[in-house]
């Protein structure tokens, strides 16, 4: 693991600014996993980092259907939004078809799912236990992640790691 940063993030729109920056330093066959509980903020990352890569959107979370495909809308690598919650292993995930050399990968609840390559970045996100959502995952009273309008807001500590030599200087400048 190389260049480990922990961050605060105090509301929604710092989580999606926080996404932008790092959108703009993906490219294709980036893999990134996000860790977090229900309503942590994983699906608002993955919006900022949509556009910070210049994709087609609205990104939306994509619990019921497991991956959607995002498009350039720059000439860049697109972006394919994954939910792992429901897959039970890399086969489920082989069986999606996923273009993970050609394009942005975003897994959410992707750990131990998802075969990381040579280099991948983790990210987590926590929040303060008791907020509103649940932590039992995307089947607990939700359609899918709630918005952080739902809840009050509350601080997000946001853990990013690079993996592997891409990320030997760190994943933010």
């Amino acid at each position: 693991m190389s260049g480990a940063v922990s961050l605060q993030i105090p509301d929604p729109d710092a989580m999606h600014e926080l996404g932008v920056e790092l959108g703009r330093v993906l490219r294709a066959g980036d893999l990134v996993l996000l860790t977090g509980p229900l309503g942590a903020g994983k699906t608002t990352l993955t919006r900022g980092i949509g556009e910070g890569l210049g994709v087609r959107g609205p990104v939306q979370s994509p619990t019921f259907v497991l991956a959607r495909t995002h498009p350039s809308l720059v000439g860049g690598a697109p972006l394919v939004h994954v939910d792992a919650y429901r897959l039970a292993g890399t086969g489920e995930l082989d069986d999606l078809d996923l273009d993970f050399e050609g394009a942005v990968v975003v897994a959410e609840w992707g750990s131990g799912v998802v075969e990381e390559p040579e280099s991948w970045i983790e990210v987590v996100i926590e929040r303060p236990r008791g907020s509103g959502g649940a932590d039992a995952g995307p089947d607990a009273d939700a359609v899918e992640e709630p918005d952080w309008s739902q809840a009050p807001v509350e601080n997000r500590t946001v853990t990013i790691a690079g993996h592997g030599p891409r990320w030997r200087t760190g994943v933010l400048s």
